[in-house]
């Protein structure tokens, strides 16, 4: 993480993988790091001050600066410094947070948990880099194990598939919205396996629980609660459909708010319009999923689902701490190998594959 990731647009996505709003703010009231909001509205933005300084180049003025400059906070530097002076054990206890493990097991009733994701590297030749040329590694990473246990390597070409990775029967399959792809999450249940995935308004056919038309962007506009859920059908290519249960959380408004305008700031960029429908579904994380209700009810697969910030910082590790970068070759022949031998030094050696989420055999 950088200063500059915290100015970005990347501070919404940053604050789920650190836990999300409501555990942030819980754990700052129990270590009084945050109790008043005098000059800063909110222990999420208090925590944002807090890492840009830390990791940042600016100095404690420049923060001040910047955060008064950005609307996120009016406070001067030593009042900013009087807070980090508090912060210690605040931050201590979140990264007791990101390192529990204990609660998995309990999600997982069993069962294995396998999160779907792909990572890229640039391709090597002047040509590659002006056309963003890319070699794609899809992944599964067994949650309970910490591990890779899949891996294939494409370029851009070909697309993120939710049943690229063999099924073992009984998984439980966690995915972005790049695999709401209602053919393949059919394709995975049939063998045995379960889904939970991240739903766009859009990129599906929704259908009721009797197969008629499902208007979910009306459902989520007259929802007055946290948590929605209700049946719903994925349709299928020939009439046919499958039987999935859609849940709905409804983001807190600053969230709500900042995903909206990074919504409107890309169409603009790109001349396009924002569909009112987007920003709508824009105040919710939407999944769906195959797993029974009663086993597990929807706190549970929303805990599931958070579970992929597993993957993303094993992608994070593996990049950092073995070097894995574009390979300086152009023939596909060269640069796949190049791409599998960092993945064979981190699988081979113990010290380091513990480092990453990666099992030595």
């Amino acid at each position: 993480m950088t200063h500059e990731s915290l100015v970005d647009d990347g501070w919404a996505e940053t604050l789920e993988l650190l836990g999300g709003e409501e555990l942030i703010a819980g754990s700052a009231r129990e270590t009084k790091a945050f109790l008043r909001p005098r000059g800063i509205r909110s222990a999420s933005d208090l925590l944002r001050l807090t890492l840009a300084y830390c990791l940042g180049k600016v100095g404690m003025r420049g923060v001040v600066a910047w955060a008064a400059a950005s609307g996120i906070a009016d406070i001067s530097d030593v009042a900013l410094l009087g807070r980090l002076r508090n912060a210690g054990p605040w931050l201590q206890q979140l990264i007791g947070h990101l390192l529990k493990r204990e609660e998995e097991a309990g999600l997982a009733k069993g069962r294995l948990i396998r999160i779907l994701d792909a990572t890229a590297v640039a391709k090597a030749g002047a040509h590659e880099k002006k056309n963003n040329g890319l070699w794609r590694m899809h992944c599964a990473f067994e949650l309970e194990r910490e591990r890779f246990d899949f891996l294939e390597i494409t370029d851009q070409s070909e697309a993120e598939l939710i049943d690229r990775v063999p099924v073992v029967a009984g998984e439980i399959r966690i995915g972005d919205r790049v695999y709401l792809q209602a053919e393949r999450i059919a394709k995975v249940m049939a063998q045995g396996g379960d889904v939970v995935v991240r739903a766009s308004w859009k990129n599906a056919r929704w259908l009721d629980a009797n197969g008629e038309a499902f208007d979910l962007i009306g459902h989520l506009e007259s929802c007055r609660e946290e948590v929605f859920e209700t049946p719903v059908r994925l349709g299928l290519k020939q009439g046919a459909s499958v039987k999935m249960r859609l849940i709905a959380l409804r983001k807190s408004e600053a969230a709500a708010q900042e995903a909206r305008r990074k919504i409107n700031k890309e169409a603009k960029a790109k001349g396009n319009k924002v569909q009112p429908e987007t920003l709508i579904a824009a105040g919710f994380v939407i999944l769906v999923t195959s797993l029974d209700r009663e086993e597990f009810p929807a706190g549970t697969v929303l805990k599931l689902y958070r579970m992929r910030w597993r993957i993303e910082l094993a992608f994070k590790r593996l990049k950092s701490l073995i070097g894995l970068r574009a390979p300086p070759a152009k023939d596909p022949r060269i640069a796949k190998p190049w791409i599998l031998a960092h993945f064979l030094i981190a699988l081979v050696t113990e010290p380091l594959s513990q480092e990453l989420g990666v099992s030595p055999p």
